[in-house]
C-alpha cells in the first residue's frame, strides 16, 4: 500500500506509452489496454477512496526527497473524490468511444490516458509548480481529443480552446514567479505557513498573484467573462470526449478549492479580497448559462451551456466559505458532471437516430424506438434540472438550505431558481423538438448501438444510486468539506523539515 497513490499517475503514464506504440495495429488491442488502464486506476481509487475515509491525510514523497524541496503528492477525501469521479466518467467515455468514434482518428487511446495522467496528477500534487505541469499535461491531449475526428467547426472552436488555454498558462506562470519570488517555496503547505507570516509590504504582490491565479482557474473553470471558449469547443467535441470534458471545469474549480482554502485561507484579508470578487462574478455565470441554455440550437450546445450553469452553482456555494455551502457543492459538483456527460452520450444516440437534422431543434421524420428515447431524455432532464426525487433535486435544495447569508436570500435563491426554470423550459423545448413535434414521413431506418443507448441507461442510472444513497453521500460531503477548511490539520500533517 505503501506506493499506491503513484499508481494513479504511473499507470496512464505507461498505458499511453504503450498504446503510442500499438497505433498501427488493430483496434481490438488498443481498446484492450485503455481499458485496463482505466480499470486498473477505478480500483487504485477505490482503494485509496477507503484509506481516505479515515479523515487523515496521507503523503508520498517522490525520490524520498522530503518536502518543501521534494516533490509531494497528497492524498485526503476531496483527491480521493476526484481520482473516483475521474476513473469513472473515463471508463464511461471510453467504452462509448469503443462503439466507432476511437476510430475516427489517431492516438485515441493515448490522448485519453495521457488526459488521465495529467486530471490524476492535478488532484494529487501538493506543489504548486506541479499543478501547473499537470495542467499542461492534461491540456495538450486535450487540444488532440477536441480535433478528434477532423472537421472545420471542431478546427475553429479548438483555436479558440488553445488561446484561451494559453493565456491562462502564462498567467499561471506569472503568478507562480510572482509566489515564488515572495515566499521562496512552491509547496502548497509551505507557502500557506509563509504567507501568514509576510511583512505588509509584501502583501500586495500576494494580492496580485492570488488575484491572476483567480483569473487563471476561472478560465480553466469557464467563469464570466473568460466563459465563451467553452460552448462551442464542447458542441463540437467527439461524444466521448466531450462527456470527458465535462469533468475539466470541475478540475478548475477542485484547483480554486485547494489552493485558495488552503494557501490564502489563513490570511483573512487576501481571501476576502479575492472571494468579494468571486461571488457576484459566480452568479452572472449562472445568468449567461441560463440565457444560452435558452438560446441553444442543438442539444450539445444545450448541454455545453448547462456546463456553465454548474460551474456559477458551485463557485457561488464555494464562495459562501461555509461547511455546509461547500459540503453541498461537492454532493452537486459529482451530480452536475455525471448528468452533463451523460446528456452528450444522449446526444449523440439521438443524433444516430436522426442522421439527417441529427440532435438541431428542428422538425424531422418519426425514430425508431421513440418511448425509449423519451424515457431517458425525460429521466436527464428531471435530474439536470432539480426535480424530485433524483439527485438533482436534493443537491439543490441542499444549497438552497446552506446559504443563510441576507445576500444568499437575497440573490442567490432567486438566480438559482430562476436559472432551474430557464433550464427546465430550455429542455422541454428541446425534447418538443427532437421527440414529439415530427412530420409525416415514413419512420427512419437508422437507430443507434444497443451498447451506446445501454451507456447512457447506466449513467442515468447513477442518479437514482445517488437518490438512494443520499444520506451516506451527505455524511461524506459534510466529511470532505469540514476537512477542507480545517487548513491546520493539512498544514500539521505535511512533513516541511527537507533541505537542500
Amino acid at each position: 500500500m505503501m506506493h499506491l497513490m503513484i499508481l494513479p499517475i504511473l499507470i496512464p503514464l505507461f498505458a499511453g506509452a504503450v498504446l503510442i506504440f500499438l497505433h498501427s495495429l488493430d483496434m481490438r488491442p488498443q481498446r484492450a489496454v485503455s481499458l485496463l488502464s482505466i480499470l486498473g486506476q477505478l480500483l487504485v481509487a477505490l482503494l485509496l477512496m477507503q484509506q481516505a475515509l479515515s479523515g487523515e491525510y496521507f503523503f508520498y514523497q517522490l525520490g524520498n526527497w522530503q518536502p518543501p524541496f521534494g516533490i509531494v503528492l497528497v492524498l485526503d477525501q476531496l483527491s480521493a473524490l476526484m481520482l473516483l469521479l475521474l476513473a469513472g466518467l473515463a471508463l464511461f467515455s471510453t467504452l462509448y468511444a469503443c462503439v466507432g468514434d476511437d476510430r475516427k482518428g489517431a492516438h485515441f487511446h493515448a490522448l485519453i490516458q495521457f488526459q488521465l495522467l495529467g486530471l490524476n496528477g492535478a488532484v494529487l500534487t501538493g506543489d504548486l509548480f506541479n499543478l501547473f505541469v499537470f495542467f499542461e499535461i492534461l491540456l495538450i491531449a486535450s487540444y488532440a481529443l477536441l480535433l478528434h475526428g477532423g472537421g472545420r467547426e471542431r478546427s475553429r472552436a479548438g483555436l479558440r480552446y488553445v488561446i484561451m488555454n494559453l493565456v491562462g498558462s502564462a498567467f499561471f506562470l506569472i503568478a507562480l514567479g510572482v509566489l515564488y519570488g515572495v515566499t521562496g517555496t512552491l509547496n502548497m503547505a509551505d507557502m500557506a505557513l509563509k504567507v501568514q507570516q509576510l511583512p505588509e509590504a509584501d502583501r500586495p504582490l500576494i494580492h496580485a498573484a492570488g488575484a491572476l491565479l483567480l483569473v487563471v482557474f476561472g478560465i480553466k473553470g469557464a467563469l464570466l467573462p473568460l466563459l465563451f471558449w467553452l460552448p462551442r469547443a464542447y458542441a463540437a467535441a467527439a461524444a466521448p470526449v466531450a462527456a470527458l470534458f465535462a469533468v475539466m471545469t470541475k478540475i478548475g474549480i477542485y484547483a480554486m478549492i485547494r489552493v485558495f482554502y488552503l494557501v490564502f485561507g489563513g490570511d483573512d484579508g487576501i481571501h476576502l479580497s479575492l472571494w468579494q470578487w468571486l461571488w457576484p462574478l459566480a452568479l452572472a455565470t449562472m445568468v449567461i448559462g441560463a440565457i444560452g441554455a435558452l438560446g441553444a440550437r442543438s442539444l450539445r450546445g444545450l448541454t455545453a451551456w448547462m456546463v456553465i450553469v454548474s460551474v456559477g452553482t458551485l463557485m457561488a456555494a464555494i464562495a459562501e466559505a461555509s461547511i455546509p455551502a461547500l459540503a453541498a457543492a461537492l454532493l452537486y459538483l459529482v451530480h452536475s458532471t455525471l448528468l452533463t456527460a451523460a446528456f452528450f452520450l444522449l446526444a449523440d444516440v439521438i443524433q444516430r437516430y436522426r442522421p439527417g437534422p441529427r440532435d438541431y431543434f428542428v422538425t424531422g421524420p418519426r425514430l425508431r424506438h421513440p418511448v425509449l428515447l423519451g424515457a431517458l431524455f425525460f429521466t436527464a432532464a428531471v435530474a439536470f434540472a432539480g426535480l424530485p426525487p433524483l439527485s438533482g433535486f436534493i443537491s439543490k435544495v441542499w444549497l438552497l438550505s446552506s446559504v443563510t447569508s441576507f445576500w444568499g436570500y437575497a440573490v442567490f435563491w432567486p438566480i438559482l431558481l430562476l436559472a432551474s426554470l430557464v433550464i427546465i423550459v430550455a429542455l422541454s423545448r428541446a425534447g418538443s423538438a427532437l421527440l414529439w413535434r415530427q412530420n409525416k414521413l415514413e419512420p427512419l431506418q437508422a437507430k443507434a448501438p444497443a451498447s451506446a443507448t445501454s451507456l447512457v441507461i447506466c449513467l442515468l442510472g447513477l442518479s437514482v444510486l445517488f437518490s438512494v444513497l443520499a444520506q451516506p453521500l451527505m455524511t461524506f460531503a459534510t466529511s470532505t468539506a469540514t476537512q477542507i477548511l480545517t487548513t491546520e490539520r493539512y498544514l500539521s500533517a505535511i512533513p516541511l523539515g527537507g533541505s537542500l
